[in-house]
């Protein structure tokens, strides 16, 4: 496999990475040999130093490799174009990426389908509407965001107990 599928697989990998670079000792890892023909080229950049990476990032490379191996040509073009995207945004902008990737595999299940309907619901906007809303977000003060992400919430989170007089 060439160079940018094995990049690739990496950059499936990229939402995780921090918590996969570690793992209970003792853990144990994934026998180069033991992988199919398909993942030992894609994932043949790494086979001189696969003994030597941490048992839970050899599994997250494999699983990588399986869900790129399991991509049509379509995803794969997309999977790329995200890749590109990446490439393009600075360090920073890419800590803010994994932070919000972090808080969002906090959230219950719940919350992720009520994220993700909400995410659907904007894209299916027309572009000026969809405009109109990011303007108007831009406007809001700190405050004012607090409170409109407050009354998007099912179930607001209970005030803080008050502290009783002295």
């Amino acid at each position: 496999m060439n160079r940018l599928a094995c990049i690739l697989v990496a950059w499936l990998l990229i939402g995780s990475s921090p918590a996969i670079a570690e793992g209970p000792a003792g853990e144990s890892g994934v026998a180069w040999e033991s992988l199919d023909e398909p993942a030992q080229e894609l994932l043949a950049g790494q086979k001189e130093n696969w003994s030597s990476l941490p048992p839970a990032r050899q599994r997250a490379m494999v699983e990588g490799a399986e869900r790129w191996l399991s991509m049509d040509d379509e995803e794969r073009a997309h999977a790329r174009q995200r890749w590109h995207k990446w490439l393009k945004l600075s360090p920073a902008e890419r800590d803010r990426l994994r932070e919000r990737w972090r808080r969002f595999r906090e959230l219950t299940p719940e919350q992720k389908e009520a994220l993700r309907t909400s995410y659907r619901r904007f894209w299916s906007l027309p572009p000026e509407q969809r405009e109109e809303l990011r303007e108007r977000w831009r406007r809001m003060t700190p405050e004012e965001r607090r409170r409109a992400i407050e009354r998007r919430r099912p179930n607001p989170p209970p005030p803080p107990p008050r502290r009783p007089a002295r």
